[in-house]
Protein backbone atom coordinates (compact mmCIF):
# COMPACT_ATOMS: atom_id res chain seq x y z
CA UNK A 1 0.00 0.00 0.00
CA UNK A 2 1.20 3.61 -1.06
CA UNK A 3 1.62 5.94 1.71
CA UNK A 4 0.99 10.03 0.71
CA UNK A 5 3.56 12.39 1.90
CA UNK A 6 2.12 14.70 4.35
CA UNK A 7 2.82 18.00 1.83
CA UNK A 8 0.98 16.26 -0.77
CA UNK A 9 -2.03 15.78 1.38
CA UNK A 10 -1.68 19.60 2.34
CA UNK A 11 -1.69 20.68 -1.06
CA UNK A 12 -4.83 19.04 -2.15
CA UNK A 13 -6.33 20.50 1.14
CA UNK A 14 -5.19 24.25 0.21
CA UNK A 15 -6.82 23.32 -3.25
CA UNK A 16 -9.90 22.20 -1.87
CA UNK A 17 -10.30 25.44 0.56
CA UNK A 18 -9.02 27.75 -2.42
CA UNK A 19 -12.07 26.85 -4.56
CA UNK A 20 -14.74 26.86 -2.13
CA UNK A 21 -13.55 30.46 -1.23
CA UNK A 22 -13.49 31.42 -4.81
CA UNK A 23 -17.28 30.35 -5.13
CA UNK A 24 -17.64 31.48 -2.03
CA UNK A 25 -16.85 35.35 -3.13
CA UNK A 26 -18.98 35.20 -6.49
CA UNK A 27 -22.89 35.63 -7.02
CA UNK A 28 -25.08 32.85 -7.39
CA UNK A 29 -28.17 34.47 -9.85
CA UNK A 30 -25.83 34.25 -13.06
CA UNK A 31 -25.29 30.63 -14.62
CA UNK A 32 -23.30 29.95 -16.46
CA UNK A 33 -20.96 32.56 -15.53
CA UNK A 34 -20.87 33.12 -11.39
CA UNK A 35 -18.15 35.60 -11.70
CA UNK A 36 -20.06 38.22 -14.26
CA UNK A 37 -22.54 40.68 -14.15
CA UNK A 38 -24.35 42.13 -16.73
CA UNK A 39 -25.28 45.32 -18.38
CA UNK A 40 -28.16 45.27 -20.17
CA UNK A 41 -29.59 47.62 -22.51
CA UNK A 42 -29.88 49.11 -25.87
CA UNK A 43 -28.82 51.22 -28.57
CA UNK A 44 -27.76 54.80 -27.08
CA UNK A 45 -28.04 53.71 -23.60
CA UNK A 46 -24.41 53.67 -21.52
CA UNK A 47 -23.89 50.17 -19.91
CA UNK A 48 -21.29 49.49 -16.89
CA UNK A 49 -18.45 47.28 -18.06
CA UNK A 50 -15.52 46.00 -15.90
CA UNK A 51 -15.81 48.36 -12.48
CA UNK A 52 -15.74 51.69 -13.40
CA UNK A 53 -15.76 51.92 -17.34
CA UNK A 54 -18.85 52.52 -19.52
CA UNK A 55 -19.70 51.65 -22.97
CA UNK A 56 -22.15 53.07 -25.62
CA UNK A 57 -23.58 51.45 -28.89
CA UNK A 58 -24.43 55.28 -30.27
CA UNK A 59 -25.43 53.54 -33.57
CA UNK A 60 -25.76 50.68 -36.29
CA UNK A 61 -25.20 50.69 -39.87
CA UNK A 62 -25.53 47.60 -41.99
CA UNK A 63 -23.75 47.39 -45.28
CA UNK A 64 -22.69 45.55 -48.97
CA UNK A 65 -19.05 46.34 -48.55
CA UNK A 66 -17.01 47.63 -46.03
CA UNK A 67 -13.72 49.79 -46.42
CA UNK A 68 -11.22 50.78 -43.43
CA UNK A 69 -10.54 54.76 -42.87
CA UNK A 70 -6.74 54.28 -44.24
CA UNK A 71 -7.14 52.27 -47.17
CA UNK A 72 -5.86 53.92 -50.51
CA UNK A 73 -7.83 54.89 -53.52
CA UNK A 74 -6.70 52.17 -55.25
CA UNK A 75 -8.21 49.65 -52.90
CA UNK A 76 -11.04 47.74 -53.06
CA UNK A 77 -13.97 47.75 -50.66
CA UNK A 78 -14.58 44.27 -48.84
CA UNK A 79 -17.90 43.06 -50.01
CA UNK A 80 -19.86 39.48 -48.55
CA UNK A 81 -23.20 37.53 -49.77
CA UNK A 82 -24.07 38.33 -46.44
CA UNK A 83 -24.44 41.36 -44.65
CA UNK A 84 -21.70 44.16 -42.36
CA UNK A 85 -23.13 45.18 -39.37
CA UNK A 86 -20.94 47.83 -38.13
CA UNK A 87 -21.98 49.31 -35.06
CA UNK A 88 -20.53 52.87 -33.66
CA UNK A 89 -19.77 53.10 -29.73
CA UNK A 90 -18.03 55.43 -27.17
CA UNK A 91 -15.80 54.19 -24.45
CA UNK A 92 -15.12 55.73 -21.17
CA UNK A 93 -13.10 54.75 -18.03
CA UNK A 94 -12.21 55.42 -14.57
CA UNK A 95 -8.86 55.71 -12.67
CA UNK A 96 -8.46 52.00 -12.86
CA UNK A 97 -8.48 50.60 -16.60
CA UNK A 98 -11.00 47.35 -17.66
CA UNK A 99 -9.75 44.56 -18.82
CA UNK A 100 -9.45 43.92 -22.33
CA UNK A 101 -13.12 43.75 -24.38
CA UNK A 102 -13.82 40.85 -25.70
CA UNK A 103 -17.05 41.20 -28.46
CA UNK A 104 -19.26 38.69 -30.12
CA UNK A 105 -22.30 39.16 -31.91
CA UNK A 106 -25.20 36.76 -31.06
CA UNK A 107 -28.35 36.02 -32.52
CA UNK A 108 -32.20 34.21 -31.26
CA UNK A 109 -30.69 31.48 -33.65
CA UNK A 110 -27.86 30.56 -31.64
CA UNK A 111 -25.29 32.24 -34.50
CA UNK A 112 -22.14 33.82 -33.07
CA UNK A 113 -20.22 36.03 -35.11
CA UNK A 114 -16.59 37.76 -34.03
CA UNK A 115 -15.45 41.04 -35.81
CA UNK A 116 -13.78 41.29 -38.90
CA UNK A 117 -10.18 41.63 -39.25
CA UNK A 118 -10.17 45.46 -40.04
CA UNK A 119 -7.51 47.58 -38.36
CA UNK A 120 -9.88 49.89 -36.64
CA UNK A 121 -12.57 47.20 -36.26
CA UNK A 122 -12.31 47.37 -32.49
CA UNK A 123 -13.52 48.15 -28.94
CA UNK A 124 -10.67 49.79 -26.71
CA UNK A 125 -10.85 52.16 -23.70
CA UNK A 126 -8.98 55.41 -23.78
CA UNK A 127 -6.99 57.32 -20.85
CA UNK A 128 -9.01 58.27 -17.60
CA UNK A 129 -11.21 61.54 -18.25
CA UNK A 130 -11.26 60.85 -21.49
CA UNK A 131 -13.93 59.48 -24.28
CA UNK A 132 -12.91 57.16 -26.82
CA UNK A 133 -15.33 56.48 -30.12
CA UNK A 134 -14.68 54.30 -33.25
CA UNK A 135 -16.77 51.46 -34.85
CA UNK A 136 -16.76 47.42 -34.70
CA UNK A 137 -17.68 45.60 -37.66
CA UNK A 138 -19.40 42.12 -37.68
CA UNK A 139 -20.03 39.56 -40.95
CA UNK A 140 -23.02 38.17 -40.14
CA UNK A 141 -25.46 35.77 -42.32
CA UNK A 142 -29.15 38.08 -43.63
CA UNK A 143 -31.30 34.95 -41.89
CA UNK A 144 -29.78 35.75 -38.25
CA UNK A 145 -30.51 39.15 -37.60
CA UNK A 146 -33.23 38.39 -35.70
CA UNK A 147 -32.78 38.94 -31.56
CA UNK A 148 -29.13 40.20 -32.82
CA UNK A 149 -27.29 41.40 -29.65
CA UNK A 150 -23.87 42.50 -29.15
CA UNK A 151 -21.75 40.76 -26.03
CA UNK A 152 -18.97 42.41 -24.81
CA UNK A 153 -17.23 40.00 -21.83
CA UNK A 154 -13.78 41.51 -19.99
CA UNK A 155 -10.72 39.22 -20.37
CA UNK A 156 -10.21 38.17 -16.86
CA UNK A 157 -7.09 36.77 -15.52
CA UNK A 158 -8.67 36.51 -12.12
CA UNK A 159 -11.82 35.13 -10.94
CA UNK A 160 -13.48 38.35 -9.63
CA UNK A 161 -16.68 39.81 -10.09
CA UNK A 162 -16.92 42.23 -13.07
CA UNK A 163 -19.20 42.97 -15.83
CA UNK A 164 -20.09 42.20 -18.98
CA UNK A 165 -22.37 44.36 -21.41
CA UNK A 166 -25.24 43.08 -23.45
CA UNK A 167 -27.04 45.64 -25.90
CA UNK A 168 -30.19 44.69 -27.79
CA UNK A 169 -29.51 45.20 -31.35
CA UNK A 170 -33.38 45.97 -31.60
CA UNK A 171 -34.01 43.50 -34.45
CA UNK A 172 -37.30 41.95 -32.75
CA UNK A 173 -38.87 39.59 -36.24
CA UNK A 174 -38.49 39.46 -39.28
CA UNK A 175 -40.53 42.52 -40.58
CA UNK A 176 -37.63 44.76 -39.01
CA UNK A 177 -34.82 42.59 -40.30
CA UNK A 178 -36.09 42.62 -43.94
CA UNK A 179 -36.35 46.75 -43.58
CA UNK A 180 -33.08 47.02 -42.21
CA UNK A 181 -31.46 44.86 -44.84
CA UNK A 182 -33.52 46.90 -47.40
CA UNK A 183 -31.66 49.95 -46.31
CA UNK A 184 -28.29 48.63 -46.19
CA UNK A 185 -25.82 51.21 -47.63
CA UNK A 186 -23.58 50.20 -50.25
CA UNK A 187 -20.34 51.09 -49.15
CA UNK A 188 -19.48 51.80 -45.03
CA UNK A 189 -16.08 53.10 -44.22
CA UNK A 190 -15.03 51.94 -41.02
CA UNK A 191 -13.87 55.60 -39.16
CA UNK A 192 -10.34 55.84 -37.52
CA UNK A 193 -10.56 56.32 -33.73
CA UNK A 194 -11.25 59.03 -32.18
CA UNK A 195 -10.24 60.78 -28.49
CA UNK A 196 -11.84 64.01 -26.95
CA UNK A 197 -12.05 64.97 -23.17
CA UNK A 198 -15.01 63.18 -21.35
CA UNK A 199 -17.91 65.93 -21.06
Amino acid sequence: MKLYRPATILVGVLFVVLGGLTRLATPDHVFDEQNIEISKGTIGQPLQFGREASLTVVRMQLAKSVLDANSSSDDKPIETNGVFVALEWESTRGIEKPDSPLPTLTSDGDATYAPIGLTYSDIEFGAAGFTTSGAIVFEVDPTQLEGLTLNVKPQQFWNVLNRKVSVDLGIPGAATAQQLLDKAVDQYVLPEQDVRVTS
